[in-house]
């Protein structure tokens, strides 16, 4: 079974996450960012992994400390849980929309980290969450799990349809991209 528990405690956050990528998108997730707990809610449910996320962080301060934090840590989740990425389909990709809003991913699950991140809000907050956040947290979600991310919004006016377009398509390209492929490594190297 494809799991990874990962705790991290710092100065600045205490984060427990659980993973199960075989799951059936049970989620629970409690950052104390109502709006970050949605998108991550959202992202457990259409990736249709298990997802648990507990985070105390430094509020007081601003919200960048807990998102990236939590990045870094369902990315090493991801990561651990991948394993040698052996039977899997390693690429994904999806055009999600959401009302008036269109998001696109794709993704490599190729142990190169990377972003490509185009993706402009028109307000700096949607509730207590700062907009600029979701770069961050897919940054460290991609560098921490080995993951080549390209995401790009294509076009929208209302930031939480944007920002919930966006995660809802990484969600899916993981989903496509987790699938067994039913042999080995997908690569002509052998290895990832």
């Amino acid at each position: 079974m494809r799991t990874a528990e990962i705790k991290r405690k710092t100065k600045e956050t205490d984060i427990e996450v659980f993973v199960n990528l075989d799951g059936e998108g049970k989620v629970s997730v409690d950052t104390g960012i109502g709006f970050f707990d949605h998108m991550l809610t959202s992202f457990g449910v259409h990736s249709g992994i298990d997802l648990q996320v507990t985070c105390t962080g430094d509020l007081h301060v601003d919200g960048h400390h807990t998102v990236e934090d939590v990045g870094i840590c369902i990315g090493t989740a991801f990561a651990k849980a991948l394993g040698d990425k052996g039977g899997i389909m390693r690429y994904g990709s999806a055009f999600i929309p959401m009302d008036e809003a269109l998001a696109f991913c794709a993704l490599d699950i190729s142990g190169r980290s990377f972003l490509a991140f185009d993706a402009e809000f028109h307000d700096e907050r949607i509730g207590s969450y700062d907009t600029c956040l979701t770069e961050e947290f897919f940054r460290a979600f991609a560098f921490n799990s080995g993951i080549t991310l390209h995401i790009r919004k294509e076009y929208g006016k209302n930031d939480h349809h944007i920002a919930e377009a966006i995660y809802k398509a990484a969600a899916h390209a993981l989903k496509d991209a987790m699938r067994s492929s039913g042999g080995g490594v997908l690569s002509t190297k052998g290895v990832l």
